[in-house]
């Protein structure tokens, strides 16, 4: 018989120093099934998917709350967090559905909302948030409710959202507020070109949030960056019907965190409103933003390509009138092209009291019915290198 030799008592204390971990580490799963969830899209399921919350946020092990296929129907819901489960992935496989009376969902600020969670990963599945009839309603000038974001993250760390779709939110699908640490990738945003404020991704007043290879349809901004968002990663991101990728609007308050280490590449805009966008109101305002890169954007008929407008007044309704406090520096264009749908492809409008400093042009090709477009500058002050069509007015 073989005498073991002290390398290989070794290997085998791993060995079970190993299966220790692992079954000291196992993940406790809860069947929203298992707590009266239906999946006929028309019990509402609410309480089910509480009490799983419940059961997994008071767990020691870490956990997975199990949507099994189906449509399950739900109001409006808050996971709060507090939770002695270290991780907690909500693996979907069917579809959450919103009351098909938009005004059951429409006089709540979010539709599934997220508390103050730690290690929270939410894994597919779809949530339909039924908005078409409450955008009828608004379009018709009618007494309506504002509406509820699908999907919102408050005061989190170390959040995931992966291969999610987001259809048809009422207001924005998916924000993230106050949060540290967070990685969404492979999500589906739709909603219809005309949709009102239905924004994609909302992110501000965090840190250290990566969005890539998401594809966003939908009425207003893909992506809009708030005030206080700090080392933002943007790659991979496909772009239309919307309003394009927007840092702003800022200058609500007059004392306003600021916008800084933000990259946003490899992005592709087709048929939107903007492409790459800075805006602010014209009124006094602490904020900021600085440290910015754009790189390598593909642009597709698209209205405005490349857009600082510091006189952000949208509609021309109630515009302050007065001068933009934000201060836009260090802001890079890089390896920018396709084509506009406006003659004038490239807009700085910035403040006279504040003027854009540091704003860089580089490698930027941009056409207007395959003829030359123009740049338009107001206000700033930067430099261009190597191609850059249409011609800097920098």
């Amino acid at each position: 018989m073989m005498k073991l030799t002290r390398p290989f008592h070794g290997i085998i204390l791993i060995l079970f120093v190993m299966l220790a971990i692992n079954s000291t580490s196992a993940t406790t799963k809860y069947n929203v099934l298992s707590f009266g969830a239906k999946p006929n899209g028309k019990t509402d399921s609410t309480k089910a998917f509480l009490m799983a919350w419940e059961a997994a946020c008071s767990s020691a092990d870490s956990t997975m709350i199990y949507v099994p296929k189906g449509r399950y129907l739900l109001g409006s819901m808050a996971f709060k967090g507090g939770c002695k489960s270290p991780q907690i992935t909500i693996r979907i496989d069917g579809t959450l559905v919103a009351p098909q009376d938009y005004r059951v969902l429409g006089k709540s600020t979010d539709w599934l909302s997220f508390e103050g969670v730690n290690g929270v990963s939410i894994l597919g599945g779809a949530l339909d948030a039924k908005g078409p009839s409450l955008w009828a309603c608004k379009a018709s000038h009618s007494n309506c409710p504002s509406g509820a974001t699908t999907l919102s993250f408050t005061n989190s760390k170390n959040i995931r959202i992966r291969r999610l779709l987001s259809l048809n939110s009422q207001m924005f699908h998916i924000v993230i507020n106050g949060c540290e640490n967070v990685h969404v990738q492979g999500v589906r945003i739709i909603a219809a070109g005309d949709s009102p404020n239905t924004d994609g991704i909302h992110v501000q007043l965090s840190k250290n949030v990566n969005i890539i290879k998401c594809a966003i349809k939908t009425g207003d901004d893909c992506i809009s960056i708030g005030p206080g968002t700090k080392n933002l990663w943007v790659e991979q991101v496909t772009c239309g019907p919307g309003h394009g990728i927007s840092i702003g609007s800022l200058a609500k308050d007059l004392k306003e965190e600021g916008v800084q280490n933000v990259t946003i590449r490899k992005t592709t805009f087709m048929g939107t409103q903007n492409g790459l966008r800075i805006k602010s109101w014209a009124r006094p305002s602490t904020g900021f933003v600085q440290g910015v890169r754009f790189l390598d954007s593909l642009m597709r008929n698209v209205q405005n390509p490349i857009v600082i407008d510091q006189n952000y007044c949208p509609h021309n309704l109630n515009c302050p009138n007065q001068v933009s406090g934000i201060k836009i520096k260090d802001i890079i264009y890089e390896g920018i092209r396709g084509t506009s749908s406006t003659e004038v492809a490239i807009k700085f409008d910035c403040s006279p009291k504040n003027p854009c400093t540091g704003i860089r042009l580089q490698n930027v090709n941009l056409s207007y019915l395959n003829k030359p477009a123009q740049s338009s500058c107001s206000n700033v002050r930067g430099k261009a290198l190597n191609l850059v069509r249409p011609e800097s007015c920098l």
